[in-house]
């Protein structure tokens, strides 16, 4: 069963009257791996959906984003169109869902174990590429991707060390984008980048619950890693 057939499945429920928020809810207490993606996919779009309304305009381009971040295959572009249409239309603001979705993840202490704060910065990675999908990066988008990763529990040098990978234009010092300090030794960069490489790998992706859909979702990452490993290890060697 396809991921998109169980989106459709869950969606089914809405004709019941039950609201989106209703579904991700019983998506998220169903532990099983294709439910956390579907619950992961769903929560991408209707956090995209509110996120493509921050600066006042929803283009075409950020609406066909999704075809870029998720594999959507020939006939199965209607349930993705319904759950973006119904995010949008939801009363439900955006805080809300982000809030619903860090407890997903979150331990019973409350914290953040290293797969799910990769899966989050996943989850904010796909909302990146979607507001930057029209070519360009709104104040307003800013701001609402700021509070996202604070909901999310994701301080403010990992949402800095995200913006350096994603957003053509902003400060983009390879520290930042290795997530280390500027007095970082060699090896705590090569190790911080080797690390990066190894979480950006698409099998790890998947094991973290991240659709096999949704893959394309490293690759910028990984070209933004790499680039940030070279400048540094070129500059040690210099």
């Amino acid at each position: 069963m396809s991921i998109w057939t169980r989106i459709a499945d869950a969606l089914a429920a809405l004709a019941q009257g039950e609201g989106l928020t209703v579904v991700f809810d019983r998506l998220r207490g169903v532990q099983t791996a294709p439910e956390k993606s579907v619950a992961f996919t769903i929560a991408v779009i209707a956090l995209g959906a509110k996120m493509a309304k921050a600066d006042g305009t929803v283009t075409r381009d950020e609406v066909t984003a999704f075809r870029r971040i998720f594999a959507i295959p020939a006939g199965e572009e209607d349930n993705a169109a319904r759950v973006f249409n119904l995010a949008r239309q939801d009363v439900a603001g955006f805080d809300i869902y982000a809030g619903k979705i860090a407890a997903m993840y979150r331990d019973t202490d409350e914290t953040l174990c290293a797969d799910s704060r990769n899966i989050l910065i996943d989850l904010l990675e796909g909302l990146f590429q979607i507001a930057l999908a029209d070519g360009t990066f709104h104040p307003r988008e800013d701001d609402f991707l700021a509070e996202v990763a604070r909901i999310f529990g994701l301080d403010t040098p990992c949402y800095r060390m995200m913006r350096a990978r994603m957003v053509e234009g902003a400060p983009r010092d390879p520290y930042d984008v290795l997530g280390i300090p500027v007095d970082a030794t060699i090896e705590e960069a090569r190790k911080a980048w080797r690390q990066a490489v190894k979480d950006s790998h698409p099998d790890a992706m998947i094991a973290r619950g991240v659709p096999a859909e949704a893959v394309k979702l490293a690759e910028r990452r990984l070209i933004a890693l790499n680039a940030a490993w070279e400048e540094i290890s070129g500059r040690k060697a210099a």
